[in-house]
């Protein structure tokens, strides 16, 4: 008896597989994490980048964005990011800009984060003036 538990101890088949089996949820929660990270960080990225050249078209390229209708059109054609919905509203005169004279876009948006067990929802807005 004392043979057969002392080559058991001794035994190291399958501790590899004991070892991934610990570490695997650990690595596929990283990088799954990581993934959702990349897509929320695009997210805000393509809407900076769209509220920015709204208002820079509100105040630069009067014959494209005339008004408030038009100028949403142009913000929402420049978003890029992910298919979330972004709210767009244009504000002229607002309180930017030398003498209170800017055009100002805002977008927000409510992003979605499903980690398997649990959503979060994370609200994510920026704001552009120009000039």
């Amino acid at each position: 008896m004392r043979n057969l538990l002392r080559s058991i101890s001794r035994n190291q088949e399958g501790t590899t597989a004991v070892e991934f089996a610990i570490i695997a949820p650990v690595f596929i929660l990283v990088v799954l994490g990581t993934i959702g990270l990349c897509f929320a960080l695009f997210l805000i990225g393509s809407l900076h980048f769209a509220v920015e050249d709204g208002a820079r078209c509100a105040s630069v390229k009067t014959t494209i964005c005339q008004d408030s209708p038009t100028t949403i059109a142009y913000t929402q054609s420049r978003y890029l990011g992910p298919n979330v919905s972004p709210t767009f509203t244009y504000n002229n005169a607002a309180s930017c800009g030398p003498a209170n004279t800017g055009n100002s876009v805002t977008g927000t948006v409510n992003y979605t984060m499903d980690i398997g067990f649990r959503r979060f929802i994370i609200p994510i807005s920026a704001t552009a003036c120009f000039p």
